[in-house]
């Protein structure tokens, strides 16, 4: 009997330590669960402050005035479009690598060329060169309908499921050589390039709607910003900003050895 005892009390102490371990490891995992959701709540407060600095000092301190430009700028999380390696880096006044010798450009350059577009909620956008998705994602904040084609398929995919994860429903993406611009789609109110030709595109000009705007970087070493508006009577054109951007490749590349 006495055996019996000790056998049936040395069950109930393991019975007792095994529940004690049990409410300590669930008592920890709580913690650790609670301590990962304080540090994402943390970061994600981090980054907006940041998007909030960038957009004061960068943006609105050199001429930007656009409201929904300024908001857009402020809601799309610029940090998520570039190597995770350069996220702490995102919101500096500089472009930065993204892979394939490509850049995401410098925010104040986005807020530009996107408020020179003059945007409105029923706006339809051609943006010719998707790259990191950033410039796209900007215009899907305000236009009604965004139209990007990006010459390297690897670019297109990666920018389509990010902005697709991000939940863009508004914007469609295509792998090809943008030069002849979306012939399909046109016309449209407003086209943006990301890369610089050492020329105009004939095709873009073709594509806007009467009153629409073609924004794009234009030369080879010295480039600027060169601004195409369409009327009733034809084209009146402007350059601007003095800019560097990647080349643009494809048949432009081919049209300007052959110029």
């Amino acid at each position: 009997m006495n055996s019996l005892h000790q056998i049936k009390c040395g069950l109930l102490r393991w019975l007792w330590l095994i529940a004690i371990l049990v409410f300590v490891s669930a008592t920890l995992g709580t913690l650790g669960e609670g301590s990962l959701i304080y540090a994402g709540e943390q970061n994600a407060i981090h980054r907006i402050r940041q998007r909030e600095q960038m957009v004061e000092k960068q943006i609105r301190l050199r001429g930007i005035k656009d409201e929904n430009v300024l908001a857009a700028m402020k809601s799309v999380p610029r940090h998520l479009f570039v190597p995770h390696s350069l996220a702490n880096r995102a919101y500096e006044d500089n472009p930065l690598p993204i892979g394939f010798d490509q850049t995401i450009s410098q925010p104040y350059v986005v807020a530009y060329m996107t408020e020179t577009a003059t945007l409105t909620r029923e706006t339809k956008v051609l943006e010719i060169g998707t790259g990191s998705g950033y410039q796209a994602a900007i215009l899907a904040e305000i236009a009604s309908e965004v139209f990007s084609i990006e010459i390297l398929p690897e670019l297109a995919t990666r920018s389509r499921n990010l902005l697709n994860n991000l939940g863009y429903r508004n914007l469609t993406i295509k792998s090809g050589d943008g030069y002849r611009g979306w012939p399909e789609e046109a016309p449209f109110d407003a086209i943006i390039v990301t890369a610089a030709p050492d020329h105009v595109p004939t095709a873009l000009i073709e594509q806007l709607a009467v009153g629409g705007k073609l924004v794009i970087p234009v030369g080879r070493l010295q480039q600027e910003i060169t601004i195409v508006t369409k009327t009733d009577d034809g084209t009146s054109t402007v350059q601007t900003l003095p800019v560097r951007f990647v080349p643009m490749t494809g048949e432009a590349k081919v049209r300007e050895i052959d110029r």
